[in-house]
């Protein structure tokens, strides 16, 4: 632990790039983010074509998207199934194939929040189980950590390599310390975090797969400063990565930029998505129980908000993001089909097919060591 408290993980370990040759050798590999894809959770229904995986496929694939992000839903997958029987997850490719589209991860943001569930949310997250756990955390829980085990070993049947959740949270209805909290509540709340996290990771470790959170309000892991905390519990396990969505550092004021360039080594799966943050005379960050649209700090459609994606997405090419670009769409305002349609060119405008080479490499003049203690006048 630093001085401070917090974990000494990635704030430490990411220094700025190392400008060392001519070429930059030791910069990271420039790389082209791949998609556009979309996150089609908020359109499953039981509607046709969104109540299955061939009609869900072929929806997103008629509009232009290359990737889906799927829900662990039992109207497109069979958890268990997925987990035991390679033959089954051939015939889920076989459908993504069909529609010339690829499935980039699998996601468990409702299960993976009741690995952790402070009391005072129990009744509402009960809504996210099975009926036979309902009103008992302990059964709840232990069905969560066993659905995110059968994840990990699905997603390495399908030959993922990262998987999308949510860390649940136990110390959120203290995030303001109003009484004052006790003397070691956050430590001891993020102790048994990472206690229940450690063997889930371990089992995704096992099966080569990233275990990507989403930084998200309402979650333990809502910032950098809890995932270094979170970070410090698991002992720095390598398969603890972040699935980025800068939406929610808008509604916090964070440097969602900064964010990258010492996280960019765990960012593995990036949702793209837009928000605003306006406050006024009235309201602020914790927006007053308004509803969305009233908020001050509130999610739009690509465009209508105000994170700057050039920057975002020259950051992660710069660092050599290897994953999607994944639209989520949840704005308050705009209609979820035309985010939907107008999200394929947004996010393609955004991706930066990276150059070869540097534009100035036919000025270079090839001295060699020898040559530049020359020029310097060393010789």
């Amino acid at each position: 632990m630093t001085s401070r408290g917090v974990a000494k993980t990635e704030v430490d370990s990411h220094k700025p790039l190392n400008y060392t040759t001519n070429n930059y050798s030791k910069m990271p590999a420039l790389r082209t983010i791949k998609g556009p894809a979309i996150f089609v959770a908020q359109y499953a229904s039981d509607e046709a074509p969104f109540n299955t995986l061939d009609g869900i496929c072929g929806w997103a694939s008629s509009l232009g998207y290359k990737g889906i992000q799927l829900p662990i839903d039992p109207r497109f997958i069979d958890i268990e199934r997925a987990a035991t029987d390679a033959d089954y997850c051939d015939s889920l490719q076989n459908v993504f194939r069909k529609h010339d589209i690829e499935l980039t991860e699998l996601s468990s943001h409702l299960q993976g929040q009741l690995v952790a569930v402070h009391p005072a949310y129990d009744t509402l997250f009960d809504g996210f189980a099975p009926a036979h756990v309902h009103n008992n955390p302990k059964k709840r829980q232990e069905w969560a950590t066993d659905f995110l085990c059968l994840a990990a070993k699905a997603s390495k049947n399908l030959g993922l390599s990262a998987h999308a959740t949510f860390s649940g949270s136990l110390a959120w209805p203290y995030l303001y310390p109003w009484p004052q909290r006790p003397a070691g509540l956050i430590e001891t709340a993020f102790a048994e975090l990472g206690a229940r996290w450690k063997p889930i990771l371990d089992v995704f470790n096992a099966c080569g797969v990233d275990l990507c959170f989403e930084i998200h309000p309402g979650e333990d892991l809502h910032d950098g400063v809890s995932f270094d905390r979170f970070l410090a519990e698991v002992d720095n396990h390598p398969r603890a990565c972040i699935c980025y969505d800068p939406s929610h550092f808008i509604l916090q004021s964070l440097d969602y930029l900064s964010f990258i360039d010492v996280y960019h080594s765990r960012i593995k799966i990036f949702h793209v998505k837009d928000a605003e943050f306006r406050p006024d005379g009235r309201q602020g960050v914790y927006g007053g129980y308004s509803g969305w649209t009233e908020r001050a700090g509130r999610f739009r459609a690509l465009g209508d908000g105000q994170v700057d994606f050039g920057a975002i997405f020259t950051r992660l090419a710069r660092y050599g993001f290897e994953g999607w670009a994944v639209l989520e769409s949840e704005c308050a305002f705009k209609d979820k089909f035309v985010c939907a349609r107008e999200g394929v060119s947004f996010i393609e405008k955004c991706i930066i097919p990276v150059a070869k080479g540097a534009f100035d490499d036919f000025a270079g003049v090839g001295l060699g060591g020898e040559g530049c203690r020359r020029i310097l006048g060393l010789e």
